[in-house]
């Protein structure tokens, strides 16, 4: 099934909000084996809309479209599909008493404009929208099939979840499964590279990798008569992609790292410190978001100035003024500081050069060093980010520090 997505709402072409809906849509019509080709936004206006549709239908045989159900006047997308599928709208009597419904409940008068939105094309599947007022619809023509929804995300998510999937699915052969491989430390380019061959002669399951800010995934999916065999086909797939790329996995159940970190750290009960410069708290930030990590978070210390290195963690000013706060040596006697503060298993420090300025050819915008001690093994680390700007510099840098964790706590060879 080849698919469009079609945003409505001229608030969308003048950025006043951002589309999530497209980005949902397109999650799960990939999942469900469907190939969306384009992705349309279009303004309150019939004639630009009913030309997108035709537009889109010479290469899809599926549109779905969010927004225009509503009650006023330029809510439009019901009868612009209705008029290009050559249907009518009708009452569903439904539909009204549920409005009439809500109205009351609300103890508010119901306007004569809201019935509009008990109108639906004659030949609909009717979506029942208990999150919102305005239902969905399916509505199929000579094998080609508009499916509009409401464009609240909250509204829209939850139709799709629990009418528009059940019916999609009813229309699929076979069954899909799949799972999203996330890595660190190798790039896009790489990570192709070492699976091209995987890649090239790929047909069932199929390969595809996204780059992500400091990561990049790979998508294994399979299309099999039934979920079992599909299953299996993805997991073979996935062992020989281990073998090639295996110590840059890091989940294989799209699970984000911090998840995956935190999960580490409670489950074997290893308590963890740290102490920041230059991601100024990022880090811990990030870990403390995670439900239940007070049982093994201690504590975080964030000493930005140089003083602040001295008085709160211990640095000495000779290895300051010797090789400079943003160094390896800095950056294990931070991690020693928390380690005496804290008493904790692991403890973990970073400084180093978030920008834009202060970088020298010495050391560059984007250099830090991370300094950790996990039971009697201290390491220290140097990062060089590719320094977008200093908000990638600062969410990289804590991104590759939770790597660090993650490996030091599950290699006993690491350094």
């Amino acid at each position: 099934m080849k698919a469009a997505i079609l945003s409505v709402g001229t608030e969308l072409l003048f950025g006043e909000i951002t589309n999530t809906n497209s980005v949902y849509l397109s999650q799960q019509l990939n999942l469900l084996g469907c190939d969306v080709l384009y992705h349309y936004s279009v303004g309150d206006n019939p004639i630009r809309l009913k030309e997108t549709i035709q537009t889109a239908f010479k290469d899809c045989d599926l549109i779905i479209t969010s927004g225009g159900l509503g009650p006023t006047q330029d809510d439009l997308t019901k009868e612009v599909a209705c008029e290009t599928l050559h249907d009518e709208l009708v009452l569903n009597e439904s539909t009204m008493k549920a409005l009439e419904d809500a109205f009351k409940r609300m103890k508010k008068t119901m306007t004569e404009n809201n019935k509009k939105q008990a109108y639906v094309p004659s030949r609909a599947i009717v979506f029942d929208n208990d999150a919102g007022s305005a239902p969905g619809f399916a509505l199929e023509e000579n094998g080609n099939t508009i499916i509009c929804l409401p464009g609240p995300p909250r509204e829209m998510t939850r139709l799709f979840e629990r009418k528009v999937k059940p019916y999609l699915e009813s229309k699929i052969d076979g069954k899909i499964y799949h799972r999203m491989i996330r890595t660190i430390g190798i790039g896009e380019s790489q990570l192709e590279t070492e699976l091209l061959d995987l890649i090239d002669n790929q047909t069932d399951p199929t390969l595809a990798t996204y780059a992500k800010e400091g990561e990049c995934c790979l998508r294994i999916a399979s299309k099999r008569e039934t979920l079992e065999e599909a299953e299996q086909a993805v997991n073979d797939m996935l062992d020989l992609i281990k073998e090639r790329i295996g110590e840059y996995i890091y989940s294989s159940d799209d699970e984000d790292l911090v998840e995956v970190v935190a999960k580490l750290l409670m489950e074997n009960n290893i308590s963890i410190s740290c102490a920041e410069s230059c991601t100024g708290g990022l880090f811990a930030q990030t870990l403390i978001d995670i439900p239940g990590i007070s049982a093994v978070f201690d504590r975080g210390f964030v000493t930005y100035s140089n003083q602040a290195k001295i008085e709160e963690l211990g640095v000495k000013e000779e290895t300051l003024e010797q090789y400079g706060a943003v160094s390896s040596q800095t950056a294990m006697e931070m991690a020693q500081g928390v380690q005496k503060a804290s008493g904790s298993r692991l403890c973990i420090s970073v400084t180093g050069i978030a920008g834009p300025d202060g970088g020298s050819e010495e050391k560059p915008v984007g250099l830090s060093y991370v300094g950790v001690i996990f039971d009697d093994k201290q390491v220290c680390e140097e990062i060089q980010t590719r320094n977008v700007n200093r908000k990638w510099n600062r969410n990289t840098t804590a991104l590759y520090m939770l790597n660090i964790v993650r490996k030091i706590i599950l290699d006993p060879d690491y350094q």
